[in-house]
C-alpha cells in the first residue's frame, strides 16, 4: 500500500476504469480514489461511470472552494490536485495533459502522511 497520493493519466473510460480496479486490489479505499478531467461535466460523468469520487469541499476546504469560483478552470485543476498532495509544479503539468482531454486518476492514502524529503512524492506518472 503506497504512503503517498498516486496519479496516474489515462486516455479513455476504459482504461481509466481499469486503473480504478488496479489502486482498489492494490488496498486503496473507494473514498481515497479520484478523477479529475478538464471539464467538470467530463469529472461527473466519469465519477459516476466508474464510481470514484470527485475532488470536493471536504478535500479542498472552505477558503479554497470560495477562491475557485473567481479562478480560471486551469487555476481551480490545480487547487485541487494539490489538495491531494501533488506538488505545484507537477500540478501544472498534470493540468496540461487535461487540457489534451486527458483523465487523472489520483488515489491518497487512508492516513495522512508527511513525506521525507528524499522520497519521491507519488507514484505512477
Amino acid at each position: 500500500m503506497s504512503t503517498f497520493t498516486r496519479v496516474s493519466i489515462t486516455s479513455n473510460l476504459q482504461e481509466t476504469q481499469h486503473k480504478i480496479k488496479q489502486l482498489y486490489r492494490e488496498g486503496f479505499e473507494k473514498d481515497h480514489v479520484y478523477v479529475l478531467t478538464h471539464s467538470a461535466e467530463g469529472t461527473d460523468f466519469i465519477a459516476n461511470y466508474t464510481n470514484a469520487q470527485q475532488i470536493t469541499m471536504s478535500e479542498v476546504g472552505v477558503l479554497t472552494s470560495i477562491a475557485n469560483l473567481f479562478r480560471s478552470r486551469g487555476d481551480e485543476l490545480r487547487a485541487k490536485m494539490r489538495s491531494l498532495g501533488v506538488p505545484d509544479v507537477e500540478s501544472g503539468r498534470l493540468e496540461s495533459e487535461l487540457d489534451k482531454g486527458k483523465i487523472l486518476v489520483l488515489a491518497t492514502p487512508s492516513q495522512p502522511v508527511i513525506a521525507d524529503a528524499n522520497t519521491y512524492p507519488y507514484g505512477d506518472l
